[in-house]
């Protein structure tokens, strides 16, 4: 599984970013890998519309009046997601939304104020900056899902980048800036694959995980390590053990979706296609089993009963300790539709940005993680006496 997580956060990969070449690289991969398991792969494609699209890392300049600096892209300065496309620089003296005349200048906006309130007060603006908290590593950590583009250019500052500008703002202070950030149409596709084909009358188990990621920025690495390579890892593993060990009743599918972080497309489209096949799966996504702390994190969906009560013996079982609690990933589009879907998360360090790397996925918490998935399955077979040996009994 570590071998597994470093392979899809390689640069060859290129953060996974659904439509991107490193996205097919990394599918390549896993149909591969899958392949080498037995399973039978197949791709399925689907339409993906306004990925976010950093072009060039965005250049961008102030000064109080006394001194001159240049803002670090991911961590001082980031392009909001509502921001308009603009690849020129921009220069204009500072103001405060709401309080000074908009016209030419880059417009602090109170901390307070909606992004709205602010446009109503910007006409004429060279556009605004907006506060933005950072993670313990320092960056302001990236996403794709988010509003369609407003009408100007918009910044995100760091707290202490923020708090300086603003104080720049109410005496001779200046910025300049661009934002080239575009929004491309493109095609994400899913990888299914059939380990045991269901029987009639029997349990259907779907095991899935998000293979991509927020995808690389220029002059930023984003490996993508527990989001999601991590899980993924136990995805895979899961499966290879339980292609060996599960009895015939009992049939067992995995799904590798693309797009979950430009708002869960991919199991989106793979729920509706399992729903027109008539197929009714019970679902266990993992998202994130990076560093386990306290206990991961269980959410269910649809008609989950029975697989939670699995689920909840399974725990007991391995000794991993379960809680209720938000899981917000693929598990929630096959709930919508109707199947029986759990989601599980084990926590994951650098959290879409630089610093999710495959040295923070604690080795223990994926093995953690997989044998609770394996259990869970097993605890399905009709005669679940045979789980002592394989899995073991912490009880």
């Amino acid at each position: 599984m570590t071998a597994t997580v470093t392979a899809l956060a390689a640069e060859d990969f290129a953060g996974r970013r659904v439509g991107s070449s490193g996205a097919a690289a990394a599918r390549s991969w896993l149909v591969e890998h899958l392949a080498a398991l037995g399973a039978t792969a197949e791709t399925d494609e689907f339409a993906v519309r306004a990925v976010p699209e950093v072009s060039a890392a965005p250049r961008v300049t102030w000064s109080d009046a006394t001194l001159v600096g240049d803002l670090a892209f991911g961590r001082e300065v980031a392009i909001h997601p509502a921001s308009a496309y603009s690849a020129e620089v921009r220069r204009g003296s500072l103001g405060v939304a709401g309080s000074d005349d908009p016209t030419g200048r880059w417009l602090v906006v109170p901390e307070r104020m909606s992004l709205f309130d602010a446009h109503g007060d910007a006409q004429g603006a060279a556009g605004l900056l907006v506060r933005r908290a950072v993670d313990p590593d320092g960056w302001q950590y990236t996403t794709l899902a988010g509003p369609d583009p407003g009408p100007l250019p918009i910044l995100t500052l760091d707290p202490g980048t923020y708090g300086a500008v603003l104080a720049a703002a109410r005496g001779d202070g200046w910025l300049s800036g661009d934002t080239p950030l575009r929004r491309v149409d493109v095609t994400g596709v899913n990888v299914h694959a059939v380990v045991r084909p269901p029987v009639p009358d029997g349990l259907d188990l779907l095991l899935t995980a998000h293979y991509d990621g927020v995808g690389d920025r220029p002059g930023l690495r984003q490996p993508g390590a527990s989001d999601n390579a991590s899980g993924v890892a136990v995805v895979l593993e899961a499966a290879r053990v339980l292609s060996a060990e599960l009895p015939d009743t009992i049939g067992l599918s995995v799904a590798l979706l693309d797009a979950e972080e430009i708002g869960a497309l991919g199991s989106a489209h793979h729920a509706r296609r399992l729903r027109t096949d008539g197929a009714n799966p019970m679902v266990v996504n993992v998202d994130g089993a990076g560093r386990l702390d306290g206990a991961v994190a269980v959410e269910a969906g649809g008609p989950a009963h029975r697989l939670l009560a699995l689920l909840g013996q399974a725990g007991r079982h391995t000794g991993v300790p379960l809680t209720a609690g938000p899981v917000a990933s693929d598990n929630r589009r096959y709930g919508v539709a109707g199947l029986a879907a759990v989601g599980l998360g084990a926590g994951m360090g650098g959290y879409h940005s630089p610093a999710d790397t495959p040295d923070r996925v604690d080795p223990d918490t994926l093995t953690a993680m997989a044998r609770l998935v394996v259990a869970t399955a097993r605890l399905a077979a009709p005669v679940p006496a045979t789980l002592r040996s394989p899995i073991g009994d912490k009880r």
